[in-house]
């Protein structure tokens, strides 16, 4: 159980920050880039609910469900896998992203993509508050998932393929609630190629 009493704590005055077992990295190292990004997506979804009720529960549902994913997803990163940066036991089996959370968005993708009108051409972000603000959420994940990606690809570094997934399934859900939050797409902005020249 986390718990904080002091919220300020000086440790981080000089440009470093602790990972979840207290090893300590500058605040610009990969894995810390990643547990920002996922942060600040978290905090995109966190916006874009307060457009969901009441007239869209179900989505908001998915999107209080995604938050308390993505807590965890920010878990999993900050608990570099043991032998890969750590270097030693930590006594407790870390929080991970597990399959069934990745099964779970492609179910919500599917339900939620089979109520959509037929997608012609790419849409332009925006719409509706709601399809602004889920769109915005989609991009700040990719961010986040490149991120992960730029980690595992450092040596001695690891992210699990299910955390991988996650990310990258996020965004796809993220994509179809911002053509569902525009009336099922009816509404969508659509990309028309060459339109200003």
């Amino acid at each position: 159980m986390v718990k904080l009493n002091k919220i300020y704590t000086r440790t981080g005055d000089n440009g470093t920050t602790g990972l979840a077992a207290g090893p300590r990295r500058r605040k610009d190292d990969l894995r810390i880039v990643a547990c920002g990004d996922i942060d600040e997506a978290n905090a995109a979804i966190g916006m874009a609910r307060l457009y969901t009720l009441p007239l869209m529960a179900e989505l908001d549902a998915i999107l209080a469900r995604v938050q308390n994913d993505l807590f965890d997803l920010g878990a999993d990163i900050a608990t570099p896998e043991f032998g890969a940066s750590l270097g030693a036991d930590l006594g407790y089996e870390p929080l991970r992203i597990i399959t069934t959370q990745v099964e779970r968005l492609e179910q919500e993708i599917d339900g939620l993509n089979a109520e959509l009108q037929p997608l012609n051409s790419f849409i332009l972000p925006g719409g509706t508050s709601l399809a602004a603000h889920l769109h915005l959420a989609r991009t700040i994940t990719r961010r986040a998932e490149r991120a992960m990606v730029a980690l595992v690809a450092q040596e001695g570094e690891q992210v699990s393929d299910a955390a991988l997934h996650y990310i990258n399934r996020l965004s796809d859900l993220l994509f179809v609630a911002g053509r569902s939050a525009n009336d099922q797409g009816r509404v969508d902005i659509l990309w028309v190629p060459g339109l200003n020249r």
